[in-house]
């Protein structure tokens, strides 16, 4: 009888020896004239336990981890292929507390399924929700969407349904879906792992959207380091179109759907839906001037429905089980669920989808572990490089759009990266702007030279110039009310948090601690 074991391919646990640990089960097994079937799964996203090795046994499956190739032959000899006591023994995968605390709904099949298996795919409630949406008129579908309080997972937190219906309602020849895959934040890393891990969920996500206002064609933006989401996106792609998912018959429906992956260029603004909007068409990646919307005209001129991996990925469910069972998650005008991802000096790094209303303490601390030098946590940023500093004080805010929103603060893509009580916030201060002056298109004077100031003038504070900190402050104003994206308008966001929150690593102990408060 086969045995089968489950090691991810995951880039994540790739990076680890993965592969290695893989190919070395596969030699122990024929060494020892056993039959094991080998499944390469996404992660289940507890990256300190990489590569986890999971068995199916008859009580579920077995998790063991961390596993390096040198500790197989070890496995084999406590029987691990039936559950078998070792060392790295972790339990029932279902059953360890990481995983058990969440809710998952967006990420519910991945590092549980095989990432190219149409079957596993079915077998598992997928395309429910695009067979639900076959059988409905596109407004039908929109409302669905707008029922559901879906928000855009990529930053912004724009009403996903609202986006829809413009589109739906804008009169054109032709129109777009486009994907925004070029996850750039620091510390995230949600959108390569459901790439990775469960493909076809974005795939018939993006065709549910399609359906929706009436696009033929769509367009998957992947971040260009991303070669190992880019190569399952064209596998899955391939299966769905053979299976009948994509092309210029849906299951029989009439209904026409296109998908393409394109290699996005390498530059952090581009992940700003206008200049991925001119790198897909193979201009230049610079910010467009708005109006006009995307919505209104996007790719090509047209109609374009523009949405990040996880908005797209989230559609399915809501259509499969309905708008109510998906917004009864949250709290708030927050509906649903964020995939957090959790990072930099922490035990216990890894993906944990909760329903908003967790706190940054449960977080760091329940799933986390605290940091993993041991010492106090001084700083948490949230919301990418360019997200504002939390102190302790405001840990135990319920992650919630408008709650983030009172502490001039913002959940953006989920990431969060923590800081141990070593950390100087001048000096990751001094990188927002360093990072602004590096990945700035150009195209606005207060981004563009705003930033290259901004390290200027943060030099001179660290040097001890503390008189420069009212400059500062006041560079960090023009910067935020008159730069046309957010990659210039959102950089003041660390700069002033730092300063307000910890104003002693600027030099300035004694100084008001007001700073920021005014663009609060």
């Amino acid at each position: 009888m086969s045995v089968t074991i489950f090691v991810p391919l995951d880039s994540a646990a790739l990076a680890l020896g993965a592969d290695d640990v893989a190919q070395r089960i596969l030699n122990e097994a024929a060494s020892r004239n056993m039959d094991v079937t080998l499944v390469r799964n996404g992660s289940r996203g507890m990256l300190w336990l990489e590569p986890l090795v999971e068995v199916q046994t008859t009580m579920g499956r077995v998790a063991y981890g961390p596993v390096a190739a040198e500790d197989v032959s070890s496995l084999f000899d406590a029987d691990f292929q039936q559950g078998g006591t070792h060392a790295l023994s972790l339990g029932l995968t279902g059953e360890l507390a990481y995983l058990k605390q969440q809710e998952r709904l967006t990420f519910a099949r991945v590092g549980i399924t095989d990432p190219l298996s149409l079957d596993d795919y079915l077998a598992h409630d997928g395309y429910q929700g695009l067979r639900t949406a076959l059988t409905l008129l596109p407004a039908a579908i929109v409302q669905q969407v707008t029922e559901s309080g879906l928000r855009g997972r990529g930053g912004a937190a724009f009403p996903t349904g609202i986006k829809w219906n413009t589109v739906l309602n804008a009169t054109a020849s032709q129109k777009y879906v486009v994907c925004n895959a070029d996850e750039g934040d620091s510390g995230t890393f949600a959108d390569r792992m459901l790439m990775e891990g469960d493909p076809f969920v974005l795939i018939e996500g993006m065709t549910i959207a399609a359906l929706a206002v009436g696009a033929t064609q769509g367009y998957i933006y992947v971040r260009s380091e991303y070669p190992h989401s880019i190569a399952m996106l064209n596998k899955a792609i391939i299966i769905a179109r053979a299976a009948g998912y994509l092309g210029s018959d849906m299951l029989g429906s009439g209904k026409s759907f296109e998908l393409e992956v394109r290699k996005a260029a390498g530059a952090y603004v581009c992940g700003e839906e206008t200049a991925m909007l001119e790198s897909i068409e193979g201009k230049r990646g610079i910010v467009r001037a708005k109006p006009p919307l995307p919505a209104i005209e996007g790719l090509f001129g047209k109609p374009t429905v523009i949405n990040n991996v996880i908005s797209l990925a989230t559609v399915p469910i809501i259509l499969a089980r309905g708008a109510a069972f998906y917004k009864d998650y949250g709290m708030g005008r927050s509906h649903g669920t964020l995939p957090f991802q959790l990072a930099g000096n922490i035990k216990q790094g890894g993906l944990i989808e909760k329903a908003f209303g967790v706190t940054l303490r449960e977080l760091m601390y329940d799933f986390g572990g605290g940091a993993a030098t041991g010492r106090a946590i001084k700083a948490v940023q949230v919301g990418g490089p360019l997200g504002a500093y939390l102190p302790e004080s405001q840990w135990d805010t319920p992650m919630d759009y408008e709650a983030y929103t009172a502490l001039w603060a913002v959940l953006g893509h989920g990431g969060i990266v923590v800081h141990d009580d070593t950390a100087n916030l001048a000096r990751l201060a001094r990188y927002a702007m360093k990072f602004c002056a590096i990945e700035s298109c150009g195209k606005c004077t207060p981004c563009r030279i705003g930033a290259v100031r901004g390290v200027e003038v943060m030099d001179k504070i660290i040097a001890g110039q503390t008189a420069q900190v009212e400059l500062l402050t006041d560079l960090c104003d023009t910067m935020l009310h008159g730069s046309m994206c957010a990659m210039g308008g959102m950089t003041p966001y660390p700069v002033l948090s730092a300063l307000k929150h910890f104003p002693q690593d600027f030099g300035v102990v004694n100084k008001d601690q007001n700073a920021g408060e005014q663009h609060a």
